[in-house]
């Protein structure tokens, strides 16, 4: 007979999360607080995913391009509530300093919702002969993705109770607002030439030209448009998704420092995932080159943002670098 006691048939089931255990509770609902919301959540990525991939593979037309809507709106359900869940799971850990969905999975989330709103828009553009790649469709664009960032924070993070508005920094625009934008854009010069630094070491050993998001349009109108949207709508939505709440969830959860770095690298690398090339070769050195460039500035916000306490601050900032940098352009296109 074996000299070991028999378990208590009332005895508390192991936590599917139990640190010590990696793996073991990844893929099981035994002990999750919200099951159905987390097989949702798995189901719809994993198969969404997939059709993706399988419209992408496709050769083009009609059934390629039903493919792809219908795999980013599975996407776009699966990411959302596989975010839900991991916000009602971490709710019942004490454990943890922040209790809300990974930043990482809010911002995979915003990307096929952001995909499935610029597809919708660009139908009626079209329509009415508005180029797609011309600076108001741009405007559009950013205008949705802001929208979209802000609307997940919304309802992921601040209706679940994660976080709040003000602790992430985001506060009514008063005079201490308007205080910290213009201490923002005291840094952008600075900001710049290192930036400028990096761009040259890059050129010489990377010798690719990244495309602008914004290029010169070559018109006043156009400029004014790409200003509003490079310069307002852009970084107004960013900074409330990247600082605001992904820098002040890791900040609670590892310390100023770690965040400091992994936002800035969650930064550079959000803005490279879209990087094509006529090659394979072509497209990573132009993704490397993207992502390198766009770190003195990541740094900087992440900085400037945990000194300050106010996404007013990083705001200030990107807005400066970013309508600095186009001005730059426009006056130096090629004729």
């Amino acid at each position: 007979m074996s000299s070991e006691e028999p378990t208590p048939p009332d005895a508390e089931a192991p936590d599917p999360g139990v640190p010590g255990r990696p793996g073991t509770g990844t893929f099981t609902i035994e002990g999750r607080a919200a099951p159905g919301l987390f097989v949702v959540g798995w189901l719809a990525t994993v198969i969404g995913f997939v059709v993706v991939a399988v419209g992408v593979m496709s050769r083009g037309g009609l059934p390629a391009t039903l493919l792809l809507l219908v795999g980013l709106v599975l996407l776009s359900i699966g990411l959302v509530a596989a975010a839900g869940s991991q916000g009602i799971e971490r709710r019942t850990r004490a454990d943890l300093e922040y209790r809300g969905p990974s930043p990482f999975l809010v911002f995979a989330a915003a990307v096929p919702i952001s995909l499935l709103a610029v597809i919708a828009l660009s139908v009626p553009l079209v329509a009415i002969g508005l180029d797609v790649d011309g600076p108001v469709a741009a405007l559009l664009s950013v205008t949705i993705q802001a929208i979209v960032y802000i609307g997940l924070v919304r309802l992921l993070v601040v209706d679940t109770g994660a976080l709040d508005w003000r602790s992430m920094g985001i506060v009514a625009l008063d005079r201490r607002a308007i205080a910290d934008i213009g201490g923002g854009v005291l840094w952008a010069v600075p900001v710049i030439f290192v930036t400028a630094i990096v761009a040259l070491v890059l050129r010489v050993l990377i010798p690719v030209t990244p495309v602008s998001p914004l290029p010169p349009t070559g018109t006043t109108v156009g400029f004014i448009v790409s200003f509003v949207a490079g310069v307002l709508v852009a970084p107004f939505g960013e900074e409330i998704l990247f600082r605001g709440f992904a820098t002040t969830a890791w900040a609670r959860g590892m310390g100023a420092r770690r965040a400091l770095v992994v936002g800035s690298l969650f930064f550079a690398f959000a803005h490279v995932i879209t990087v094509a090339g006529s090659t394979a070769g072509d497209a990573l050195a132009l993704a490397a080159v993207a992502f390198v460039g766009r770190i003195p500035i990541a740094f900087a916000l992440g900085w400037l943002f945990l000194r300050r306490g106010s996404v007013w601050a990083s705001f200030g900032l990107h807005a400066a670098f970013n309508g600095i940098l186009l001005v730059l352009a426009e006056a130096y296109r090629p004729l």
